[in-house]
């Protein structure tokens, strides 16, 4: 079962909500996707990780799947030191080892308490020929010394995590999706290297997107098949829709999910395979391209829609509107993003001009009974070819 908890408790002058927020952010990442995911990584750099201090700042020592892959792996990556830490009052603290730090709190904390643990080594502690997380098991017992409790709670904005966070290389975890947009930006900030889980619907939020146009963050390699599934707390009286929570196993399953990342992978420099523009009017499998004259043009703005990324014309030189899903295959080498079709303010600046009353979205125009031919940038990401083909289409 893994488990990381997605957030800190409320601490000082953090809000209540916060705290409230968190309780429905503990989603618990599966040691098997932490593996698949960083063995990504490796494959396109086997150094990636060597030398490096990695610091999960949202979960539990030792009952955190982040931390358990990192422990037992810490001398095949070659880490430096490996950080965890927790929050006050973790469901999950204490169920697999139990630190006397857990319950020094006063009335005013929540127990268990927020504990930091840090190991610069892993030896074979427990004699059966190799090492591994049962090796840390008995290190972490042995040395309370590599245990410290944080007074601040434990939240990843504290003094305590922020002296943390600036002595790591590269943060690894599963962050609270509450606070996702603070999170990303501060380690962003702080210029860190960073591997981790938030929502797929983050690509468009203000605060996220031009750090993807900027190349600053680009998505991981991904879940497989694009299904995520996460661990709850067994105290957790969450609801979900129907097919979402399976009892049997305790998962979660999500498809709205997926890994941030600025770390280089493989995947990542994939260029898509495309045909011409005018193979794709011949050719194309989906009906509104195949047979027509031309790509339809948006009213409001120089630019094509293309509403499938294998649709996407190779020979084009101008800007064209795809689907957030480029997103997943997109090859800085081979396009540019200019700007999200979903942020008015950055595509009036971009020039983009309202369409007034009679365009209230794809779906909106449909429900009023309006016709479906006025096309907007909306819901797109505007993209241009870094290298089109010598016979551009225009």
């Amino acid at each position: 079962m893994s488990n990381e908890p997605a957030a800190a408790s409320s601490a000082g002058n953090r809000s209540l909500a916060d705290a409230k927020s968190a309780k429905q952010d503990e989603f618990y990442t599966q040691y098997v996707d932490i593996q698949k995911e960083v063995e990504a990584y490796l494959e396109f750099d086997p150094d990636t990780f060597r030398a490096k201090v990695v610091y999960c700042n949202c979960d539990d020592p030792f009952e955190s799947n982040f931390f358990k892959y990192f422990a037992a792996n810490f001398n095949r990556l070659g880490l430096r030191k490996l950080i965890t830490t927790s929050y006050d009052g973790s469901p999950i603290a204490g169920a697999q080892l139990t630190f006397g730090e857990y319950d020094e709190s006063n009335s005013k904390r929540q127990k268990p308490v927020a504990v930091a643990v840090e190991i610069e080594e892993v030896h074979d502690l427990n004699g059966d020929g190799a090492t591994g997380i049962e090796d840390v098991k008995v290190f972490l017992e042995r040395n309370p010394h590599t245990r410290t409790r944080l007074e601040g709670g434990g939240d990843f904005r504290s003094s305590e995590c922020i002296a943390l966070l600036k002595e790591a290389d590269v943060v690894v975890t599963n962050p609270p999706f509450s606070l996702f947009k603070e999170y990303v930006g501060e380690i962003i900030a702080h210029g860190k290297k960073f591997l981790i889980v938030g929502p797929k619907n983050a690509i468009t939020y203000k605060e996220i997107f031009p750090f993807i146009r900027e190349n600053k963050l680009w998505l991981g390699s991904g879940f497989a098949n694009g299904n995520a599934y996460f661990s709850i707390p067994s105290h957790s009286n969450r609801t979900f829709a129907n097919g979402v929570f399976d009892e049997s196993t305790g998962l979660v399953k999500f498809r709205n999910v997926g890994w941030f990342t600025n770390l280089d992978h493989g995947r990542r420099h994939e260029r898509i395979p495309l045909m011409t523009l005018a193979d794709n009017l011949r050719f194309s499998k989906h009906k509104q391209i195949k047979g027509k004259a031309s790509y339809e043009r948006y009213e409001n703005f120089d630019a094509i829609e293309v509403p499938y990324v294998d649709a996407i014309p190779s020979d084009f030189g101008g800007i064209m509107g795809v689907p957030i899903t480029f997103l997943d295959r997109y090859d800085p080498d081979q396009f540019e993003i200019i700007a999200n079709g979903d942020d008015r303010d950055e595509m009036q600046a971009l020039g983009v001009l309202p369409l007034g009353s009679e365009y209230v979205g794809n779906a909106g125009r449909r429900k009023v009974g309006l016709p479906s031919t006025k096309k907007a940038p909306y819901k797109r990401i505007l993209i241009r070819a870094r290298h089109p083909s010598k016979e551009t289409a225009k």
